[in-house]
């Protein structure tokens, strides 16, 4: 599942940076991305069957890793160059750790090295150099790295313990963006700029490629 997601992934960092970062409206890019990913998932909703407090967890974990990471994540991106971002994400995997030890109350030191050491070795490889204003970009891709790592380890938890299957898995992702849209509609509403819309093809294309393909199905295997 991971190898094939990371590919598809790969491309749409570059993608963000080079077609819509200071462009297309950071609010607006993320509700188009999230509500193409709903609107591919609702019509294989079926909530019949499932726990109140599963519905309530997959809203909260869709609001935590699509609605809050994608809007700080587009917000870094108006501030901090492709590869700086590809340098700052480096830190999820470490929150990732962090947080699953905290879920399990304990603390394994195995996985918090073995993560620094990537952290280490993927700091080295993409570093590229730092721009002067960067402080700020930096705070926000951290707020996106842990809400995302929050996500995906809040997901992890939820399905361990309600013993959910694949197909139950795919009638209830619709939720993720549900919940996501929670968060999105009321930002961009609120802070929106309705002057920088999409205004090509092009745009259009890359929201939609974002939408269905990375966010729509390369999400759920990833979380799969």
């Amino acid at each position: 599942y991971l190898i094939p997601v990371t590919l598809l992934w790969a491309f749409s960092f570059s993608l963000i940076g080079e077609y819509l970062a200071g462009q297309v409206d950071s609010y607006f890019a993320v509700l188009t991305r999230v509500l193409l990913a709903c609107l591919l998932f609702l019509p294989l909703l079926r909530l019949r069957g499932l726990p109140g407090r599963v519905i309530g967890g997959l809203l909260a974990i869709g609001a935590l890793q699509f609605g809050l990471t994608y809007i700080c994540l587009y917000l870094s991106m108006e501030l901090l160059t492709v590869p700086e971002v590809l340098l700052f994400t480096i830190f999820t995997p470490l929150y990732i750790a962090l947080l699953d030890n905290a879920l399990r109350r304990r603390f394994s030191t195995g996985p918090v090295v073995a993560t620094l050491i990537a952290v280490l070795g993927a700091g080295i490889i993409r570093y590229d150099g730092i721009s002067n204003d960067y402080v700020k970009g930096f705070l926000l891709l951290q707020l996106a790295n842990l809400a995302f790592a929050a996500g995906q380890i809040g997901y992890a938890h939820l399905m361990r313990h309600s013993g959910a299957s694949l197909r139950q898995q795919w009638q209830s992702f619709g939720l993720f963006f549900v919940g996501a849209l929670l968060v999105v509609v009321p930002a961009w509403l609120l802070l929106g700029d309705s002057q920088r819309m999409p205004s090509s093809g092009l745009h259009w294309s890359v929201l939609g490629w974002l939408g269905l393909v990375a966010s729509g199905l390369g999400f759920f295997f990833w979380n799969r």
